[in-house]
């Protein structure tokens, strides 16, 4: 059976939870308690030494431990739906707007909360070495994070999907970021129509419960 390592709170581990359901990969589920920092202590760190969650052990004993190898081996395991595309015109859109999705968005809301969260002190950046915060960084990320939602709005003008005319990995990676917004206190609101409406549809989709 595939075992998969999971944190219900954390954004990263629900982007691979909702690839998983989208392609019907079954699996079992063990908790990681991240709050507790379960993912810092011996017996974790010898299945991951990055310390962080989502984790997959397939089948054969494979290790996969970030959403990139994780994406790659189920599309290359379960080749149905296809989530990264099928031509080559797709899957160049799906792969680089999921990276600026990560890079202008995921990466803005984690820079805005670790940096300023009194919890996260010490821990400015997830792993197995202690960083400080930057409170000019927390800044930062939140004018980021403004410029993002304004510009995921434009992509989505006329669009059901933000890459290509399928829904892939990008909406999945940018339905997970407008959602974590939350914890940073940011929202789409009048300003985003296209955001909010493609947000509403995403809604319907199962897998998004996960």
């Amino acid at each position: 059976m595939i075992t998969f390592y999971d944190c219900v709170t954390a954004p990263s581990p629900r982007r691979a939870r909702i690839l998983l359901a989208e392609k019907g990969i079954p699996h079992a589920s063990v908790q990681v308690d991240l709050g507790r920092g379960e993912q810092l202590g011996d017996a974790f760190r010898r299945l991951n030494p990055q310390c962080t969650v989502p984790v997959l052990r397939t089948d054969e004993g494979l290790v996969l431990t970030d959403n990139a190898g994780i994406t790659a081996w189920a599309e290359a395991a379960y080749p149905e739906p296809p989530l990264l595309g099928t031509t080559p015109a797709e899957k160049a859109a799906i792969a680089s707007w999921n990276w600026r999705v990560e890079f202008e968005g995921l990466m803005a809301v984690a820079e805005a909360l670790r940096n300023r969260a009194p919890a996260l002190a010490g821990r400015a950046l997830p792993g197995p070495v202690d960083y400080a915060q930057i409170p000019a960084l927390a800044e930062r990320g939140l004018l980021r994070l403004q410029q993002f939602l304004a510009d995921l709005d434009r992509q989505l003008e006329g669009r059901g999907f933000v890459a290509a005319d399928r829904f892939s990995i990008a909406d999945i990676t940018a339905v997970v970021t407008v959602d974590f917004a939350r914890i940073v206190k940011v929202r789409p609101d009048e300003r985003h129509p296209q955001l909010l409406r493609w947000r509403a549809a995403m809604a319907l989709r199962p897998s998004m419960a996960s």
